[in-house]
């Protein structure tokens, strides 16, 4: 049946299945998510029934996309993205290509031909950003430094795919399919192509930085000054549906990538924090819609009448890609806890695949059932992601039991993982051993020189590591839930540990190694909200902060003056 009001229709049953479906789901101790794909299936024209609207599901799936990009671009600086530079952009071109070779390999395999299995692997090879920030932001990780590294990771595939998604009409007649029909560029050589691609994408990004992180700061405060709240709402999802619109018409950026920009020149207003609340329930309402979407592209039958293929293209999303990229993350020289947060989150695929397998349909290069397996990958992949992120402290607790390959995997020789010999004794003893150096902490670690007070950092981000040891300041790269990473930074002879990395959970592992090593050792955390405190007090720290505002001045001012009192 075909309802007289397509929207309206479509926006009901999505909901409403969702709703009931996500709440069986919850109960039966699943993830949510898998309610809303299912939600999909039904509606979908592949089960009987009713079928929504599925060009208007898709459409306000990319709201979905659009908003939640928003709202990472808010707490996501351009300073987060350049740190993890040199771990994101190497290790996401090598995870790319080693993914696409896993995926062309097996098309090859049954037959295909070379442009069929390229856009087959590299629709295997990039990750939903979706499903990666619906995972950090469910477990509060989304500003920790394995988080950033994530995000910076899947922000360079969608960079990555933007090119593929523009150079591949220009090769597919070299690939064995249909030639560019596109009047505008058809016969346009390759270079040119590349050039003009990385000329729009460039100045799109310039003019953000530099005229939009001035002007929208600016509009919002104009906004702000009205005193209408729902003018507020309404100028957060302006900005993000408008930039994203705007950035794909005019410079043929994405859309999840224009928003994700449009929330990084937003994130210079001291209003960020309040935009970023405001579009919160629009972003979880219409993230659900993004899940439902990818169900009703779905097919069961293809399950009957492929299996060994679906568990092949599974084998290689959730267990190729992810094995590929710990051992990228670890050959890098990064902690073990960074190589399993990376390796979950891109053991998944989403929304940039579905774009790819369709323009590869519609230049003949993918067979049909192509896109079937595709698609049934990601749902499938989708599904277990909640499964595999779970398996993260585990697989680290069992490691932990075994030294000797945890070890190993950590690669120990790293000259960043432990203090160099020439260390001043000032910050070997009765010196502030500072765990992170975020926003927060460096402002803690500037109070702290300010003050005369020898401080030692530990922080996951070699790059940060690095940056300070050129500075002449002591710091060492490693997980501090680690006993030894504690141990390098001279935890047993300091007079306070200060832990200034949003991560509830690895918080208190930190504080009883370093009372395990320095019994009168005093503590001070930071919790992200007001719950997060609460939940860190077990910890029974010397004091613990959740102010978001003016946080690392808070902490400081508490540090210093526990500082001066024991002295």
């Amino acid at each position: 049946m075909h309802a007289p009001v397509p929207l309206i229709a479509t926006l009901a049953a999505a909901f409403a299945l969702s709703l009931l479906l996500g709440f069986l789901a919850v109960r039966l101790k699943l993830p949510a998510l898998v309610g809303y794909l299912a939600a999909g299936i039904l509606l979908s024209p592949a089960t009987p029934g009713y079928v929504a609207d599925m060009k208007l599901a898709a459409e306000l799936a990319e709201i979905g996309v659009m908003l939640l990009m928003f709202g990472v671009g808010l707490h996501f600086s351009l300073d987060d993205l350049m740190a993890v530079r040199r771990i994101a952009v190497p290790g996401a071109a090598l995870q790319i290509a080693v993914a696409t070779a896993m995926g062309a390999g097996v098309a090859l395999s049954w037959g295909w031909n070379l442009g069929g299995a390229l856009v087959f692997g590299l629709a295997l090879s990039v990750a939903s950003t979706v499903v990666l920030l619906k995972a950090l932001e469910a477990r509060g990780v989304l500003d920790s430094v394995n988080g950033r590294i994530a995000v910076g990771w899947l922000v360079v595939e969608d960079l990555v795919m933007v090119l593929v998604l523009v150079l591949l009409p220009a090769l597919s007649p070299l690939l064995g399919g249909a030639a560019d029909t596109d009047g505008a560029h058809a016969g346009e050589a390759l270079w040119l192509t590349l050039v003009r691609t990385l000329l729009a994408v460039g100045a799109f990004v310039a003019l953000m930085l530099v005229v939009g992180r001035r002007f929208f700061p600016w509009l919002m405060w104009q906004v702000a000054r009205t005193g209408s709240r729902e003018l507020f709402t309404l100028s957060v999802v302006a900005a993000a549906v408008g930039i994203a619109f705007g950035a794909a018409q005019l410079f043929g950026v994405s859309f999840a990538l224009g928003a994700f920009f449009a929330g990084m020149v937003l994130r210079e207003s001291s209003l960020s924090h309040r935009a970023a609340h405001e579009s919160l329930p629009l972003r979880d309402a219409f993230s659900v819609l993004f899940f439902v979407s990818v169900g009703m592209l779905f097919d069961p039958m293809v399950l009957v009448e492929q299996p060994l293929a679906v568990l092949a293209v599974v084998a290689i999303i959730v267990l190729g890609k992810s094995i590929a990229a710990a051992a990228l993350v670890l050959l890098l020289r990064y902690p073990l806890g960074t190589a399993l947060t990376v390796s979950a989150s891109l053991a998944q695929i989403g929304e940039f695949s579905f774009i790819l397998a369709g323009l590869g349909m519609q230049l003949g290069l993918l067979p049909a059932e192509g896109q079937s397996l595709i698609l049934a990958g990601a749902l499938i992949s989708i599904a277990l992601n909640p499964l595999v992120f779970s398996a993260i402290e585990p697989v680290m607790r069992w490691l932990r039991q075994r030294p000797g390959l945890l070890q190993h995997l950590e690669r120990s020789d790293d000259p960043l993982s432990e203090l160099p010999m020439d260390t001043a004794h000032q910050y070997l003893e009765k010196q502030v051993v500072l765990v992170g150096h975020g926003r927060t902490g460096q402002r803690i670690a500037h109070a702290l020189r300010e003050a005369g007070i020898p401080c030692v950092v530990a922080d996951e981000n070699r790059e940060t590591v690095e940056r300070l040891r050129a500075e002449g300041l002591p710091a060492v790269c490693g997980d501090a839930t680690d006993e030894a990473t504690l141990i390098q930074a001279h935890i047993a002879r300091a007079r306070m540990l200060v832990i200034a990395v949003p991560q509830a959970v690895d918080v208190l592992p930190m504080v009883e190694t370093a009372r395990l090593l320095n019994p009168d050792i005093e503590v001070v955390l930071r919790g992200h909200d007001e719950d997060e405190a609460g939940f860190l007090k077990r910890a029974q720290a010397g004091a613990v902060f959740s102010a978001e505002e003016a946080l690392g001045e808070v902490m400081s001012a508490h540090v210093l003056q526990r500082l001066r009192t024991a002295h």
